[in-house]
């Protein structure tokens, strides 16, 4: 099949092309600087036309995931460009695939678990996950964060797309062995001794291995009951605590120093990102997929874990 992937250049879509590539899929990615990602780029803007849509016309599918960075401080230059970003590719992506002559079967839309509430009593799933509709209505601003999801996967319904099937895909962290991404990080503050519980450690962290993330993908290129929403996580997630002292002894690291919310301000502060990412409660579980017969490769985080360890060495 061909699948493009606008947004492609970054640490998930690499990780899709080298698997696809694998399966002997012909993958394009879209990109704004179009280097050597070991298949086909072609150049966009993430906005305007061009000759990038030629490649989405006689696509089998295509997997956006173009999207500003999150990890940044939140001001209002970085939360402009995370809207636009979003919105604006997603645009651009489905007037492509509205004029195709010849459009794609399946149009897969990056989206968030960040558009769930922040909550400690139960799960979010598809059917029952909670969403708030007040800007007012959620702690310490991070009402902007789910507004940014929101808009994102009201474009992917604006668009009409007929004779394609849309999926939003509302994904966890992914969890990969790979330098510089999200478990990399965790993992180096560990070694540091600093991987202790972050503000109460009662928040949830919600995650997915790259192996099921991957899988996922596949799954929901084959099983064509599935479209709108579809969360893209374990079905396990767990306290931040018990998150970190899961990766403390998979590292043989015999503590962790515990990090107040002044000393995460201002640790985020100092490294340019946010204490959203790691305080809010994301307590996400994949439903959907589960009634459909996906099964996890890494459901516990205890598994996952050890395998991302052995990866890294």
């Amino acid at each position: 099949m061909k699948i493009v992937i606008p947004g492609g250049s970054g640490r998930i879509g690499s990780l899709l092309t080298r698997e696809l590539g694998k399966l002997g899929h012909e993958v394009v990615i879209l990109s704004r600087n179009p280097l050597d990602f070991g298949t086909r780029s072609v150049i966009w803007d993430g906005k305007n036309p061009g000759h990038w849509e030629d490649e989405i016309d006689g696509a089998f599918a295509v997997i956006n995931l173009a999207g500003k960075d999150v990890n940044c401080r939140y001001n209002d230059k970085n939360r402009r460009e995370m809207m636009s970003s979003r919105v604006d590719s997603t645009k651009s992506v489905g007037i492509a695939i509205q004029k195709a002559a010849n459009p794609p079967t399946l149009w897969l839309q990056m989206s968030t678990a960040t558009i769930y509430s922040h909550r400690f009593d139960a799960p979010n799933d598809e059917f029952t996950g909670h969403i708030k509709t007040l800007e007012s209505d959620s702690p310490l601003g991070w009402d902007y964060s789910i507004a940014i999801a929101r808009a994102w996967e009201k474009m992917v319904d604006v668009v009409d797309t007929p004779y394609t099937r849309k999926v939003k895909m509302r994904s966890a962290m992914v969890m990969s062995p790979d330098k510089d991404g999200i478990f990399d990080t965790l993992l180096g503050l560990t070694r540091r001794f600093l991987g202790g519980s972050a503000g109460s450690g009662r928040q949830f962290v919600s995650w997915v291995h790259e192996k099921d993330f991957v899988n996922a993908i596949l799954f929901l290129i084959e099983h064509e009951e599935l479209d709108d929403v579809v969360n893209i996580a374990s079905p396990n997630p767990l306290p931040n605590s018990e998150f970190m002292r899961t990766i403390r002894e998979a590292a043989g690291i015999p503590f962790g120093l515990p990090a107040t919310e002044l000393m995460l301000e201002i640790g985020a502060y100092l490294m340019g990102t946010e204490t959203e990412l790691i305080l809010k409660s994301r307590r996400v579980v994949p439903t959907k997929l589960q009634n459909a017969g996906f099964k996890f490769e890494f459901p516990e985080w205890k598994d996952a874990c050890r395998n991302l360890l052995e990866e890294k060495h």
